[in-house]
């Protein structure tokens, strides 16, 4: 089987722990790329962000898959792909935030709107770093998101969530599966919560790129870390987990690389991409 397609989360998985790409790393994917390969991001955090990491790369005006599979676009002006959160339901689901002790970041395309809070925790400028820059992506903390919301409405592809108290995250949860339709609700053991539109997923966003560019499922090779990447992992040909990955994502995978601190992506790319020859990429132009 020849792989026209790799789509790469990027925390985790391409970044070491610091958040750096290695010389590594570059080099293995601009050798993926000499073979004809499409590359893509799949990622939970913004497009503008993500698409920071792609000009590093150097890859070639790539459709970006963002926002945990909610946002796909080459263009944050032009999504051809994106599964939004309505702006009732992102009133209703801050009217519920807003009474438990907890850091919230509402995530639209072009910038970010945080509740204030007074606990002081590197956690939020882990969150920062990892998912905002405010230097191309602006972070506005708004006293109460809730009033705020009244009087502009505003539609967002995902909300971040950190909680420092694990049964108020809990409670949250409960309440929030409870009282609001059509979400999707993420928690990891680190007292975040994730929310998107129920139909958002990178596995659904990477099948309708697949689907644009003329590429199957099959052609895909797919590299994860996360419970988010799961479903796109099981929808490549070939799922790839990170080696220190949870086991529920290792389980799904057909193939397991190393951790990103062991360089992982560049260790994957050796082993599946040597003895492939180029591939005529001829992909449809999308509109």
């Amino acid at each position: 089987m020849a792989y026209r397609l790799l789509a790469l989360d990027i925390d985790d998985t391409l970044l070491k722990s610091n958040f750096r790409l290695t010389k590594e790393t570059k080099e293995a994917i601009d050798y993926v790329k000499e073979k004809g390969v499409y590359i893509t991001l799949a990622t939970g955090r913004a497009f503008l962000s993500a698409r920071k990491i792609a000009k590093t790369l150097k890859l070639p005006a790539p459709f970006l898959i963002t926002h945990e599979g909610a946002f796909l676009a080459a263009d944050v002006k032009e999504p051809i792909f994106e599964r939004r959160i309505s702006a009732d339901t992102v009133y209703q689901i801050v009217d519920i935030l807003e009474n438990y002790h907890c850091h919230f970041r509402l995530f639209h395309e072009k910038y970010v709107i945080a509740n204030k809070t007074r606990q002081k925790n590197q956690l939020i400028g882990r969150m920062q770093m990892q998912l905002t820059d405010p230097l191309f992506y602006p972070v506005y903390y708004v006293e109460s998101p809730s009033h705020r919301l009244i009087d502009q409405p505003l539609s967002v592809l995902n909300i971040k969530v950190h909680f420092w108290n694990k049964r108020e995250k809990e409670d949250a949860f409960d309440e929030l599966q409870e009282t609001v339709k059509g979400i999707k609700l993420v928690s990891n053991k680190e007292g975040a919560l994730s929310i998107t539109h129920e139909n958002a997923s990178k596995a659904l966003a990477l099948q309708y790129l697949g689907s644009q560019l003329g590429i199957s499922p099959d052609e895909m090779v797919a590299v994860g870390a996360d419970i988010r990447d799961k479903d796109m992992i099981q929808l490549a040909g070939l799922g790839v987990a990170i080696g220190d990955a949870p086991e529920i994502v290792k389980d799904s995978a057909n193939w397991i690389t190393r951790s990103n601190d062991q360089n992982g992506v560049g260790y994957m790319v050796k082993e599946v991409f040597r003895k492939q020859l180029r591939v005529d990429n001829h992909v449809r132009e999308l509109r």
